[in-house]
């Protein structure tokens, strides 16, 4: 059988089946649905077992062959369900998925045989029996192949520098291919500070929060505790590959996945250069094209979103199951991006050593593939926000009378024309006095102030650097997430809400539009310049009649229906100095949340359907637009971002 056509259906079902392991799991180690995890980590292992030989693929087909006999035994009873048993399991489903991509793609090569023993020790068997088995079988044994045409990889040097400094010289290498290594690093960081005082680190770790690095880095760290201690709590850490400590390298015993190695000739499905890409193996492809073909194919997507629209209001009335479930398929729902996250907050939460119980809500809201993309790491700073700063330690909950663990809740849900992503917990909250007290030393509000709001609140947090920390690190203080994940959500069009109380916790909604390349927005002109406004944002239009215009404290404001709205002249934010417009003004009454305002303009021209490019701005410039777009007679337009304006 000519296996390779059947590669890649191979791996997206696999990759179905290892995330359903994962979710299994979590339910196993929280001790809920009784039997039912076991049976189902069990039959997902069972059926990549079964789809791996018909493969060919025998890493992955031993590796789950033992990780299944110990499931049984599980399932049956003769293991007791741990804290050490389940570290085990998760370490086997995580290397399980890198052995699947990496048997897939040819590139790496995956080492499983130190975790058969593991699985087999564990099991109550004999190593030796699996050894000559492998001998006979071509099962993977290091240094003798496995059974395919590459060879088993050595160990890879480590890449980072020596950092400067006093203090143990501790190097920590993460495993190959691991999802959001750079968290992974964070949380190994974070963990070393637990065991003494982290001197210089290298890279540095702004370096390590932007994945800029190999997959290893080094540190200083002046501890009391020996060598051998430091290791194992590292190791701990999560995803960790190999620790050394002074030098002495110590590979984990459980999980290794060794640096790659140059494949023989043939096992390279893309000449050679392998990519990793969120923890699987991704061939890199590119492709010329035509500049006019390309214009043209967006403009076709613009008419598809259009006919897309219209098809699911048609489809709504007609009892068919098979068209429904056709017109689904032009959609995505956020699930596909919320699905790892358990995993994450099982980990994170592990290592500073706080119990969390984590909920995920309205995973069947559903956002456009290219959003998808870049959702993740916003809500990745957020999930470590609410893990690192806000949610108390155990201690702490007790002595104010709350449960010892936290909550931290995900949830989505649609929001008119957009979709509303939330992380809440309930720790401690943000404490205002301290933000109102840092922010008055560092100017940034009048020193006479004596309460924030929770808009001026988040304007202050979301400063890059700003910090409420004594000690300021590179990561203490929510201003180093916050600040990240303003910045990517106003790039997507959208915004971000904060609220907060003292010992109850905090909410920050993200607000993104549904599609991020193509946006309903509502063009406004200026004089001779033309402006988008994004739909989601507009509740209605209005023309500027003197009679609703009052004044309140010295400011401009609108009267529409007994509701009071600032008035905001788009002209003057825009310091336009043409020719004031003939005849009546018109009013875009937008909002966000629970804010409106009144935004003046010279005349409104209509709706239009806008494909959204990416606009950095210019230095020191405005920070009054998130994208800019190209009208139908090939005028430039700028987007306005509402969320500037409120």
């Amino acid at each position: 059988m000519d296996s390779a056509q059947y590669a890649e259906l191979f791996l997206t079902e696999s990759r179905e089946h290892v995330s359903a392991i994962n979710h299994s799991l979590l339910e196993l180690e929280r001790g809920v649905g009784g039997d039912e995890p076991v049976g189902a980590i069990f039959r997902g292992v069972h059926t990549i077992k079964g789809m791996s030989a018909t493969m060919g693929y025998t890493a992955v087909a031993s590796l789950s062959h033992e990780l299944e006999t110990l499931l049984d035994v599980v399932r049956r009873g003769g293991s007791t369900v741990d804290a050490r048993l389940m570290d085990l399991l998760f370490r086997a489903a995580d290397l399980l998925e890198r052995a699947i991509e990496s048997a897939v793609s040819g590139v790496d090569a995956v080492d499983v045989l130190p975790m058969i023993h593991q699985l087999q020790s564990e099991a109550g068997r004999d190593s030796q029996t699996f050894l000559s088995m492998a001998m006979t079988a071509e099962l993977p044994v290091p240094g003798m192949g496995m059974g395919m045409t590459a060879e088993m990889p050595i160990p890879g040097a480590w890449t980072a520098a020596v950092p400067a400094g006093p203090g143990m010289l501790v190097r920590v290498r993460i495993v190959e291919g691991t999802p959001l290594k750079g968290v992974r690093a964070f949380l190994a960081v974070e963990a070393a500070k637990k065991l003494g005082e982290v001197g210089e680190v290298s890279p540095p770790v702004e370096a390590l929060q932007a994945d800029a690095f190999d997959h290893d880095f080094a540190l200083r760290l002046t501890t009391e505790l020996s060598r051998d201690d430091v290791i194992a709590a590292l190791r701990r850490a999560g995803d960790v590959d190999e620790v050394s400590a002074d030098d002495a390298a110590v590979s984990a015993p459980l999980v290794e996945a060794p640096a790659p190695t140059k494949a023989t000739n043939g096992s390279s499905g893309n000449g050679g250069n392998g990519a990793t890409n969120g923890g699987a193996v991704r061939q890199q492809r590119s492709v010329r094209i035509d500049l006019r073909r390309l214009d043209n194919l967006m403009n076709l997507i613009g008419e598809l979103v259009i006919t897309r629209g219209r098809l699911v209001q048609l489809t709504g009335p007609v009892d068919d199951p098979a068209l429904a479930e056709t017109v689904a398929q032009t959609s995505r729902p956020v699930w596909q991006v919320f699905d790892r996250f358990p995993r994450l907050v099982r980990d994170a939460a592990r290592s500073v050593g706080k119990p969390v119980e984590f909920t995920i809500e309205g995973k069947e809201v559903e956002l456009d593939r290219s959003m998808l993309d870049e959702v993740g790491d916003p809500i990745v700073h957020l999930l470590r926000n609410a893990i690192d700063h806000g949610i108390e330690s155990p201690e702490v909950r007790r002595e104010q009378g709350k449960p010892e663990s936290g909550r931290l809740t995900l949830s989505a849900s649609r929001d008119r024309s957009a979709v509303a992503i939330r992380v809440t917990d309930d720790g401690r909250g943000i404490d205002r006095e301290k933000v109102l007290q840092r922010a008055r030393e560092h100017g940034l509000i009048d020193a006479s102030k004596t309460e924030l709001t929770d808009e001026e609140l988040f304007r202050i947090i979301s400063q890059a650097g700003f910090s409420t920390a004594d000690k300021v690190t590179d990561l203490s203080g929510r201003g180093v997430g916050i600040d990240a994940v303003h910045n990517r959500v106003r790039s997507l069009g959208g915004s971000v809400d904060i609220r907060t109380a003292p010992g109850k916790g905090t909410t920050v909604t993200l607000r993104l539009p549904l599609t991020l390349a193509i946006v309903r927005s509502l063009l406004a002109r200026i004089g001779d310049e033309t402006y988008a406004i994004p739909m989601t944002h507009v509740s209605e239009t209005v023309e500027l009649h003197p009679q609703i215009m009052h004044t309140l404290k010295g400011r401009e404001v609108l009267m529409i229906r007994e509701q009071v709205l600032p008035l905001i002249r788009l002209r003057q934010l825009l310091h336009y100095e043409g020719d004031a417009t003939r005849g009546l003004e018109q009013v875009v009454v937008v909002e966000m949340a629970e804010r409106r305002a009144a935004l003046v303009v010279d005349a409104l021209i209509g709706q239009q359907e806008v494909v959204v490019k990416q606009f950095d701005g210019v230095q020191n410039g405005l920070t009054l637009f998130g994208g800019a777009t190209i009208l139908g007679d090939g005028a430039p337009a700028l987007i306005i971002d509402v969320s500037s304006l409120l």
